[in-house]
Formats: structure tokens, C-alpha cells, sequence
């Protein structure tokens, strides 16, 4: 099997290992919102900088977790279109932390 080939059959199960870990990630942090927001509407005592302090804190990690999962997501777009010039015998630019590390073409 082309080497090629294996590489890219890697990249995808990869991928789909994230994409359904983040997904269940995603479920368990939305069902505990839902807990939370629930006990914070049945607990009188606390105060309301308490629950403002709980509720900036859910908000602050779906922000985290929605930029993680862009900044994950243009990273492989960056690696599939990578395979995809491999395919055509030809690599473009390719860019790792923002530097260029090498340009290829077929046959050279």
C-alpha cells in the first residue's frame, strides 16, 4: 500500500477519534450546565455575584471550547489540503507554526 495512502488513512481516523471525543465532550459539558443552571434556580441562598460568577464561568469555557475546536478544525483543513496536493503530485506551501518549512514538486 502506498505510503501515501496510509498516511492519509491515519489522518481520517485521527480526525474522527477528535471530532466523536469532542463531540461526547461537548454532551457532558451541556448536560451539566443544564445541573447547574437547575440547582442555581433552586438554591435561594446564594448569593447573586455567586451565581453571576458561575454563569461568566460557563461562558467562558464555551468560548474556550469553541475556539479550540475552530483553531482544531482549520488545522486539519491545513493537513487535507497538504494530502490533497500530495495526491496531485505536487506540494504547495507547507507551513508549520507559521513558517514555511518546504515546497516540493513532482520529480524534483
Amino acid at each position: 500500500m502506498d505510503p501515501k495512502q496510509i498516511a492519509k488513512q491515519i489522518f481520517q481516523s485521527n480526525k474522527t477519534a477528535f471530532d466523536n471525543t469532542f463531540n461526547a465532550m461537548t454532551v457532558i459539558q451541556e448536560h451539566t450546565e443544564k445541573m447547574v443552571n437547575h440547582y442555581l434556580g433552586q438554591s435561594p441562598w446564594m448569593p447573586a455575584e455567586g451565581k453571576k460568577a458561575i454563569m461568566d464561568w460557563i461562558k467562558a469555557y464555551k468560548r474556550g471550547r469553541e475556539e479550540f475546536k475552530a483553531t482544531v478544525d482549520d488545522n486539519y483543513r491545513k493537513v487535507e489540503e497538504y494530502f490533497a496536493g500530495a495526491d496531485k503530485g505536487k506540494v504547495e506551501d507547507f507551513f508549520v507554526n507559521g513558517e514555511k518549512t518546504r515546497k516540493t514538486k513532482a520529480g524534483k
